[in-house]
């Protein structure tokens, strides 16, 4: 079992590390490159953002909806120190310092979220984060001195890599994809950590957790500042791909969509929140096109409803319904054999 989900792990690392040469072999160039960049990274970036939320609702039972929040905080402390933006803001730093910089701001931001909303749960959490994220919105929005606001701060362009301009779509692809899979990867280990457990142990009993000495309270902060780390890797990579940052990047309907992404994924495993912002990558390019382009919201909106509907818990759920339906298959021919 373990030897066959380790061969299913590599083959799609595989694929996943290939598709910029496999597109190229089955698209023209420019097409490839589209796919590359603004579908396959994309998703990847988004589902960063989307895996913060995940990591919290699946592991510690908070839905919280300040993670495009908790990102932006990380793109606009990128956008307001690096060399380079236009409007200068303050400048001074290259990208080398400035994206750990950006990353760490986010990392506070998230422990400050986890700090104030430690004590709520289920709607009233969702509420306070909700109330937190569009604070937080409406004073960059107003904010001309620091923020530009809602013209935002352009001209943020990246780093280079090994000679590489960032932008280029197949760096900018392979960088994404590093960053995820080892965030993925962390979120994975930490998980089953004695952190991790404890975590789980709260979100299903906290007073039981709290009665054998843990301290409740620290964990959820704690929970708060790993998403927040999460969230700011990909608010960074955001920023960078849309050249700046702007109110409207962490405005109410960016945040609604992290969480689309991660409900359409599933909430039961961490990939979904990759598995989901695919989804509604390829439908938030392409449903102007299939459906009517004044209407396209709408066809995102049934899709949403129709996984939904489908599979409560989202695409992964489906995945392994089905797996065990081919498996409890596979055993009644063997066992009529």
């Amino acid at each position: 079992m373990r030897e066959r989900a380790a061969l299913a792990a590599a083959a799609a690392a595989a694929l996943l590390i290939a598709a910029p040469w496999l597109l190229a072999l089955l698209l023209p160039l420019n097409q490839a490159d589209f796919w590359t960049a603004n579908i396959l990274g994309r998703a990847l970036v988004f589902g960063m953002i989307a895996l913060s939320l995940t990591f919290l609702a699946t592991y510690g039972g908070f839905v919280s909806l300040a993670q495009m929040m908790v990102a932006g905080v990380a793109g606009y402390t990128l956008a307001v120190f690096v060399d380079g933006a236009v409007p200068r803001i303050q400048g001074g730093f290259g990208y080398a310092a400035a994206i750990p910089l950006g990353i760490a701001a986010a990392t506070l931001a998230g422990l400050l979220v986890g700090a104030i909303a430690v004590r709520t749960r289920d709607i009233y959490l969702l509420m306070i984060t909700l109330a937190l994220a569009m604070g937080v919105f409406r004073f960059v929005e107003t904010n001309i001195a620091w923020f530009n606001g809602y013209e935002g701060i352009r001209n943020v362009l990246g780093p280079t890599l090994f000679g590489q301009d960032f932008r280029h779509a197949r760096v900018f692809y392979w960088a994404s994809l590093a960053v995820a899979a080892a965030l993925l990867t962390g979120v994975l280990y930490l998980v089953r950590s004695p952190f991790g457990l404890v975590l789980q142990g709260i979100r299903d009993n906290p007073r039981r957790v709290a009665a054998l000495g843990y301290d409740v309270a620290l964990h959820r902060i704690a929970a708060f500042g790993v998403a927040g780390f999460i969230a700011g890797c990909g608010g960074v990579l955001a920023t960078i791909y849309n050249i700046g940052i702007s109110p409207g990047s962490i405005g109410l309907g960016a945040s609604i969509n992290i969480l689309i992404m991660s409900v359409i994924g599933g909430l039961g495993h961490p990939v979904g929140a990759f598995l989901g912002a695919l989804i509604l990558t390829v439908f938030d390019t392409f449903a102007a096109t299939i459906y009517d382009r004044n209407r396209f919201n709408t066809l995102i909106g049934a899709v949403f409803l129709a996984i939904v509907l489908v599979s409560p818990d989202g695409v992964t759920g489906l995945v392994g319904r089905l797996r065990g339906l081919v498996r409890a298959s596979t055993k009644s021919k063997e066992e009529t054999t």
